[in-house]
């Protein structure tokens, strides 16, 4: 398993008891292998709590900051994509120069964001 990048939707379906997602996650936990979420996704699937899952599946996690420099690449993938979703740029850009495979209920617009940048996102819905 390579690296994984988790999305909104990788967060709800943990707050959601996802059989699938804790399943994956485990695998990648005692593979060494720390998911990225970047900052903007948790903001979108944090609602101030109890979220005791969403809190429990990032205990294992690396939260990616959106400094200016990752900010200023998912603006330019917006507008080469047509689209306004930062967040869900942040994720396509990230997920992009690590190689890693993204967690996603957003197939589509992540896709469509890769293909405008011409980078393969792998993506695993979930």
């Amino acid at each position: 398993m390579a690296g994984l990048t988790y999305d909104a939707g990788a967060l709800i379906a943990a707050e959601r008891n996802d059989r699938r997602l804790w399943a994956l996650h485990r695998r990648a936990l005692d593979r060494a292998i720390v998911p990225t979420v970047p900052a903007g996704v948790l903001g979108q699937a944090w609602r101030g709590g109890p979220q005791p899952q969403i809190s429990r599946v990032l205990a294992g996690c690396r939260i990616e900051a959106l400094d200016e420099s990752r900010a200023r690449s998912a603006g330019a993938a917006c507008a080469a994509a047509g689209t306004s979703d930062v967040v869900d740029a942040s994720v396509v850009v990230g997920a992009a120069a690590r190689s890693d495979l993204v967690i996603t209920s957003d197939e589509i617009d992540l896709r469509r964001l890769g293909d405008a940048l011409g980078v393969d996102v792998r993506l695993q819905p979930i």
